[in-house]
């Protein structure tokens, strides 16, 4: 049950940061790059969505789950956290500082659609923040502990942490399974973290250029 717990984890977290990378990379893209009215506005109410304590949505999202049918079940927790207002605003500052502006006209100009300038042109100039981004994410999608106690009430979705959690039971705690457990559960993490740590310090940097 732990094996498959750390596989669920893994999975939820792979699957979260892919979407939130895409998503995010195309919001701000849109946001840097095109003028359209009342931009300013959604960005603003977007970022003011960062302000709001987490316990705030608990409630909404458990209904909100139950509703679509997703409790016990891995999209509910990759599908509400695919896009997130970090995501957008990192993206945004740092493709307003790292792509020109003339070198998107000039795809443009060459006959190149608007996914394709995005593919082509964007995404290969974007690597540092994309793997800050990726790394956070990440590593939030696996630690989730609170979002996956919602949701899951069956044991066998449990992921690695709720694993973890239920070891302390109201008897004897198995103190050395839960220390072995999370040695183990957390060196996924500190193989992403030594890979891209250089990323990671390039993309926070790089995007705090630009206000």
């Amino acid at each position: 049950m732990f094996w498959r717990s750390v596989g669920l984890s893994l999975w939820i977290a792979t699957a979260s940061t892919v979407l939130n990378l895409f998503l995010c990379s195309l919001g701000g893209y849109g946001f840097s790059m095109y003028e359209f009215r009342g931009r300013d506005k959604l960005f603003a109410a977007l970022m003011a969505t960062m302000l709001l304590p987490a316990f705030v949505g608990m409630i909404p999202y458990v209904l909100m789950m139950k509703e679509l049918g997703w409790l016990n079940s891995t999209r509910s927790l990759i599908i509400p956290g695919a896009c997130s207002a970090f995501g957008i605003f990192l993206m945004r500052q740092y493709i307003g500082s790292a792509v020109p502006r003339e070198l998107v006209e000039a795809a443009r100009m060459d006959g190149c659609g608007e996914f394709g300038i995005y593919w082509r042109v964007v995404l290969p100039l974007i690597g540092p923040a994309m793997g800050t981004l990726g790394l956070v994410t990440f590593i939030g999608s696996y630690n989730n502990f609170v979002g996956a106690l919602l949701v899951m009430s069956d044991m066998e979705m449990f992921t690695a942490p709720l694993v973890l959690r239920s070891l302390q039971g109201t008897g004897q705690t198995p103190w050395g399974a839960i220390s072995a457990g999370s040695a183990v559960t957390v060196l996924p993490l500190l193989v992403l973290f030594i890979l891209y740590s250089r990323r990671l310090i390039e993309g926070l940097t790089a995007g705090a250029v630009k206000g």
